[in-house]
């Protein structure tokens, strides 16, 4: 089985593929999109957003990183997909997924389900354009509205050469509603079509990625939203381990807080752990009364002190009564 960490804007930066890459044995990760509109970008772009690059497209513990390209003209993403492959990207991949109402109205993302003809000339255009040793792969939801829309997209990247697809089972109308998953259409795909799929979509435990697996007959498998609520998801998708105890997440809070401080989006910690939280209150009830604690505060310093007390508060209950 292979478990992929995908990729989520705003959320999943390089400073957290790190710590979950370490905590995880995931066998690839995504990067948040580079938007390509009308112009080839310049290094620093890939950088920001990837600077995995500089130390051979892959993370410290060393998995594999791929750059994700969005956006709608042909000739601009094969010129930039050029870019990040001589940037030293491992592999370009193309954002036909992202339900953002931002991106949507720019027809970039799952916009372009609407348009399978041009998702071919795109991913043909990107593919001929990067050296063959390098993959060209894509991310798709089943389509705009109807789910059906799916084998049609799916004919059009698989033709222009793409060398993997993730699905994404739901339509962009689905949105992120877990009764709007349609694990069974990948199935479909998977008899349709030959090229190499990831499923992706509703994946929160061992036991739903193991019935993705039976039902979809598809082993590679991406998480997203569910790696934020239990933070080594990876693990128990991958090897049915135990989730990770409330205690060692916030010794994780306090390690995350050091590598943002250092970090070239220190300012913005506050938002981002606050954001982390609204991932983790789902998974963990305890982390409700340590975010009543840090809301309050805008600056950085004050977050990460109340989280250093509270996990001192923590370890010393825990030594008196053992």
């Amino acid at each position: 089985m292979r478990v992929v960490l995908g990729p989520m804007e705003g959320v999943l930066d390089h400073l957290m593929r790190q710590i979950l890459t370490e905590i995880n044995d995931y066998d690839l990760c995504v990067t948040e999109f580079v938007r390509v509109v009308d112009q080839l970008l310049p290094d620093h772009v890939f950088h920001r957003l990837c600077p995995e690059l500089l130390q051979g497209s892959q993370t410290v513990p060393g998995v594999p990183v791929h750059v994700q390209l969005l956006g709608q003209d042909p000739n601009w993403m094969a010129e930039n997909a050029i870019k990040a492959a001589e940037l030293g990207a491992r592999g370009v991949d193309l954002n036909f997924g992202c339900p953002a109402r931002l991106v949507n109205k720019s027809k970039g993302g799952a916009a372009l389900l609407q348009h399978p003809a041009l998702i071919h000339n795109i991913v043909k255009a990107c593919r001929d354009a990067v050296p063959s040793n390098i993959p060209v792969t894509a991310k798709i939801r089943l389509g705009w509205e109807n789910p059906d829309d799916c084998f049609e997209i799916v004919d059009a990247i698989q033709s222009a050469g793409a060398n993997e697809l993730t699905v994404h089972a739901r339509t962009k109308q689905g949105g992120y509603k877990a009764s709007e998953i349609k694990w069974e259409y990948i199935t479909q795909i998977r008899e349709r079509f030959s090229i190499p799929l990831i499923a992706n979509g509703e994946i929160w435990s061992y036991k739903d990625g193991q019935r993705c697996i039976e039902t979809t007959g598809v082993d590679s498998l991406m998480v997203c939203r569910g790696a934020f609520n239990i933070p080594n998801l990876g693990n128990i998708v991958k090897y049915n381990h135990q989730p990770m105890p409330w205690s060692e997440v916030v010794d994780l809070l306090i390690y995350y807080s050091q590598f943002e401080m250092k970090g070239d989006k220190g300012l913005y910690y506050p938002n981002r752990v606050k954001q982390w939280f609204s991932y983790l209150r789902q998974a963990y009830p305890e982390a409700n009364e340590l975010f009543r604690e840090i809301r309050i505060f805008n600056n950085a310093a004050p977050i990460v002190e109340h989280i250093q007390h509270y996990r001192d508060r923590l370890h010393s209950s825990v030594n008196c009564t053992a």
